[in-house]
């Protein structure tokens, strides 16, 4: 078995025993996450889990009753504000406003001069598809382009580090996939890139690592595909011949399924396999294996009652 090579990347975040408390609520729980510089990275659960309290505590916006966090090697967040851009889940521009002048307002909030970020922001309207709305108010815009709108003004400051909460919200399949898009491009440029979300998919895409919050808990933290290999590859077996001395090699709980054969992947690997069914005549008409997808990581990790919540709940996340 390969080793899996050593992330040597200075870590744009490193949180350590993460705990909140509203009242008597206990909404997260001692969570752990290290972020590497430059890297895309989910944090997935259901609506409810924490994972805005997370982000808030990260942002350094409410303060962790009991752990640790550095960011950008700052451990008061508050310290390097300047260099994030942060798109929470509650959108909000000011109506009145012209599209270059919120960007450029967004821009002044994190120390960007306002003539320079309202320049910016016109180009960034250009860039995106929207030039001929950059003298329009806010309230003249759809909801969408509003969106994109209050995104771009995230990003004018040119930020090392940008948190999205829930960024793909209330955006139709288009404007998903140019963000899914845009993210890419800040990562390649080696900006970290953080967003919370309660649909797999998305991650499942994008992110190289992930912490998965379920009751405020984290119970896996780390690379997508370590989480995918939590659970075995499956083999599945089209044979010519129904039956033969070859059905000894395989597993017991194999499975027929339609005109296949389905089973996990043994430890040993697929040669030893193959070598029985081609020495019993089994015919292989096709052999594939499959791996686990995210989602049924997640279900193995968080549990089955998370994945549904993930699917079912919508609206804004409780603390």
């Amino acid at each position: 078995m390969t080793a899996t090579p050593v992330d040597t990347r200075p870590l744009a975040i490193d949180a350590r025993g993460l705990v909140k408390r509203f009242d008597k609520t206990l909404a997260v729980d001692g969570v752990d996450i290290a972020i590497p510089e430059g890297a895309i990275y989910g944090i997935l659960g259901p609506n409810g889990a924490g994972k805005t309290t997370t982000l808030r505590m990260l942002l350094g916006i409410i303060d962790p009753d009991a752990g640790t966090r550095s960011v950008l090697g700052a451990s008061n967040p508050q310290d390097v504000a300047r260099r994030i851009g942060y798109l929470p889940e509650e959108r909000g521009l000011y109506p009145a406003m012209k599209c270059d002048e919120a960007i450029g307002f967004m821009g002044a909030l994190r120390g960007l001069p306002l003539k320079v970020g309202k320049e910016r922001g016109r180009e960034l309207l250009e860039a995106h598809g929207l030039g001929h709305a950059i003298d329009k108010q806010i309230r003249q815009l759809s909801k969408g382009m509003a969106q994109t709108v209050q995104l771009l003004g995230t990003l004018v400051h040119r930020p090392k580090l940008v948190v999205f909460d829930e960024p793909f919200s209330g955006l139709d399949a288009i404007n998903q996939g140019k963000l899914e898009v845009l993210i890419r491009g800040l990562a390649d440029e080696g900006t970290t890139v953080i967003f919370s979300t309660h649909v797999i998919a998305h991650a499942e895409r994008l992110c190289e690592g992930i912490a998965i919050i379920a009751g405020g808990k984290v119970p896996f933290t780390g690379p997508v595909d370590e989480a995918r290999d939590r659970i075995p590859a499956q083999v599945r077996l089209e044979t010519r011949s129904a039956d033969g001395p070859w059905r000894a090699a395989l597993p017991g709980d194999t499975r027929r399924v339609g005109n296949y054969w389905s089973f996990p992947l043994p430890e040993t690997g697929v040669e030893p396999l193959l070598k029985a069914l081609i020495d019993g005549d089994a015919g292989i008409l096709s052999l594939s294996i499959e791996r686990a997808g995210l989602h049924d990581a997640f279900v193995a990790i968080a549990g089955e009652a998370a994945a549904r919540d993930m699917v079912t709940r919508g609206g804004g996340e409780a603390a």
